[in-house]
């Protein structure tokens, strides 16, 4: 027992994969399809899907009858025409497509500035960029690594940052939508199908760690000092 626990703390990534139904962000398909709809994708749209992992909002953008291809640094080889190329790199020519999808992914990038300039560059001058990303407003208290990595803090920033750093990259914001009940529901989902209380004061002092990371962030979602929103906006 103590192994799988030490396994699923070292790559939480998995362990979520095994756990949620759907997209590893908040709102999950339904999200991912709303914010299609509000991007306007549909037949005949050209979409890349940016940072895609197992290819999900491709496959629901072909669903539509999109055209559309992930990019993903490591690209899941079960996922449906999925490129190898990073954020800040994209393998695709200037104005290739209509719309750049990036889900729960710039606020990875350590360089999201040069992302968003790779995003605007990839979009024919009347492309779009459908973005959602967790936002932290204020200081959070000091968290394992594991937690940061998982919940996706490391380079995560305001939201008004957020837009700020999209319309710095020569993009016009159309649309910003908050969604700290999709993250107040995946959260509680999370909590229901794993038994954090029981399962970590098995790793000794390190479980301890994590556990008190899972209750100080759930304190900081319940406050609003982390949340999660989406935005569209035009090249």
């Amino acid at each position: 027992m103590k192994g799988l626990i030490e396994s699923a703390v070292a790559n939480p990534w998995r362990t979520l994969q095994t756990v949620l139904d759907g997209p590893l962000h908040p709102g999950g398909r339904e999200a991912t399809e709303a914010l299609l709809d509000r991007a306007d994708v549909t037949a005949g749209t050209r979409m890349v899907d940016v940072g895609c992992g197992a290819g999900e909002g491709v496959a629901t953008a072909r669903r539509r009858g999109a055209d559309a291809v992930g990019v993903d640094r490591d690209p899941d080889v079960a996922a449906a025409a999925t490129l190898r190329g990073d954020l800040t790199r994209l393998p695709l020519r200037d104005g290739s497509v209509d719309v750049v999808l990036g889900e729960c992914v710039y606020c990875l990038v350590g360089d999201r500035d040069r992302a968003l300039t790779e995003a605007r560059r990839v979009l024919r001058p009347d492309g779009r960029l459908a973005l959602s990303d967790v936002v932290v407003e204020g200081d959070l208290p000091p968290l394992p690594d594991s937690i940061v990595r998982a919940l996706c803090l490391e380079h995560a920033s305001s939201r008004s940052a957020t837009i700020a750093a999209v319309e710095d990259a020569g993009f016009a914001v159309d649309d910003v939508r908050d969604h700290r009940e999709d993250l107040l529901r995946m959260r509680d989902e999370i909590g229901d199908r794993i038994d954090y209380e029981r399962l970590l004061p098995l790793l000794g002092e390190h479980g301890a760690d994590i556990l008190d990371g899972i209750e100080a962030l759930e304190a900081a979602a319940e406050e609003g000092r982390i949340g999660y929103v989406s935005l569209v906006a035009s090249r």
